[in-house]
């Protein structure tokens, strides 16, 4: 084989080869969730759960059984023989406390459970 046809022949494996190799996949931009917005009603004010801070909620039911920060995001679960509790905090505002959003409560087995009556069993600890 002369050099020209070396040449072509190696050309045209390294085009093929090219072929073979994918793009790499963009990366999508990693945002933080954003919490509630300012000026939205976030909290239900006939809530007794929601709005408070983790002082007030740790406070109400002693010492978290998990108190987990994630982002802009905190949970805190508190626990006892009748339920689990898990209420989740946001700032309302950039900057501001974070406060109760969101609540969910479940029985041990992993059932839904009344959150009010949950509540109620675990402040009595």
């Amino acid at each position: 084989m002369d050099r020209t046809a070396r040449l072509l022949a190696l050309g045209g494996t390294v085009a093929l080869l090219a072929g073979c190799v994918s793009p790499g996949r963009p990366t999508p931009p990693v945002t933080e969730r954003p919490g509630p917005q300012a000026g939205s009603p976030a909290v239900d004010p006939d809530d007794p759960l929601m709005g408070r801070s983790a002082a007030s909620l740790i406070a109400l039911f002693g010492r978290p059984a998990l108190d987990i920060h994630e982002g802009a995001a905190r949970k805190l679960q508190f626990s006892g023989a009748a339920c689990v509790l898990d209420l989740y905090l946001y700032a309302q505002r950039r900057g501001g406390e974070p406060v109760s959003t969101h609540a969910d409560a479940r029985l041990p087995d992993g059932r839904d459970a009344d959150r009010a009556a949950c509540a109620e069993s675990l402040s009595r600890r």
